[in-house]
């Protein structure tokens, strides 16, 4: 999916919504471990079923990794960041959950869901006309931020640019160009670009600047930002963040809507939870739901970071609860 694994306390490194972040890892061995905490209690056996549910965060486990431009100072004009900001109006994580299955599940190009998205919402009505020249709108090595590349080109087509689309890779690469003015536009998260920016100057052992509190997040991020030659714009409603799913089945027969629910209802030994083999030791992943919700499964499946084997053990009955990203386009197909 996307190299931005966020199951570190602050997300740093090579991007991706998959190579992104330095937390998920690449997927591990199969098998079932004993977690580090005991459970006590029955728990909830696994329910098999097609259709995938995420359980709210109602405890704010995770940072806000809301979705919004970054733009080189060199080019940060009014008229831009106006345009961009529509892009941010218009995105919340429900529409970039089908946003997302457009591409990686109905099979169309990111290129084609942006221009029926802005078609369907809108986008550039109102957009005022700036200087104009030509753009780079640089794109991770992942489908949704090329997606979400294609929605700024599309607006600052509208303002007058000649924008193109061009891919770059990982965050070690483009953030580098974005500073020098190389690239003059990219589509962030912004407690992984905070905490990226935080590791870079104070090192991988940093204290994270990231909040599950959005304002917090973007009152160090545009400091940060400052700093490294780099304006933000208004960041939208969308996020791509760890979250955790159920089946449907599951949530209905054991009643369970939140990670609360989950946490008084399912602690004890029936209960599996899968993700990455670094989830037990990850602040938001088996770590921070211990030390949040006081969630303890009785067991733990290593698989992958929100990829194929963690949801397929959910719809196959082989895991009760596991790790997803929460703008998953499954989560929408399933």
């Amino acid at each position: 999916m996307h190299a931005r694994t966020r199951l570190a306390a602050g997300a740093i490194g090579a991007l991706t919504v998959a190579g992104l972040l330095a937390g998920c890892g690449d997927a591990g061995s199969s098998g079932t471990e004993a977690p580090q905490s005991a459970a006590a209690g029955a728990g909830c056996a696994p329910v098999a079923g097609d259709k995938l549910v995420v359980l709210m965060d109602d405890r704010k486990l995770q940072n806000t990794d809301n979705i919004l431009p970054a733009v080189s100072a060199k080019a940060a004009k009014p008229e831009l960041l106006a345009a961009l900001d529509k892009v941010s109006a218009a995105l919340d994580t429900t529409k970039l959950v089908q946003l997302n299955k457009a591409v990686d599940v109905d099979r169309k190009t990111p290129k084609v869901a942006a221009e029926e998205f802005a078609a369907a919402n809108n986008l550039t009505s109102g957009i005022a006309k700036g200087p104009g020249g030509a753009l780079v709108i640089g794109a991770g090595n992942f489908s949704e931020s090329q997606t979400l590349a294609e929605l700024y080109r599309i607006v600052a087509s509208a303002a007058g640019y000649q924008p193109k689309v061009q891919q770059i890779g990982n965050r070690e690469l483009y953030a580098p160009a974005l500073q020098s003015g190389e690239i003059q536009v990219i589509p962030e998260y912004a407690a992984t670009l905070a905490e990226y920016y935080n590791t870079k100057a104070n090192g991988p052992n940093a204290t994270p600047v990231s909040s599950p509190e959005l304002a917090t997040t973007m009152a160090a991020l545009k400091t940060l930002g400052e700093k490294n030659g780099v304006v933000l714009g208004t960041p939208s409603a969308a996020q791509n963040q760890n979250a955790f799913a159920v089946t449907q089945a599951f949530a209905d027969r054991y009643a369970v809507a939140t990670l609360t629910d989950l946490a008084k209802k399912c602690s004890g030994a029936a209960t599996v939870l899968a993700g990455p083999p670094e989830c037990p030791q990850r602040p938001k992943c088996q770590a921070g739901l211990v030390e949040v919700y006081d969630f303890k499964a009785g067991s733990f499946s290593s698989l992958d970071a929100g990829g194929p084997q963690t949801k397929n053990a959910l719809k196959t009955g082989a895991a009760s609860v596991g790790l997803v990203f929460s703008s998953d386009g499954a989560l929408a197909a399933s």
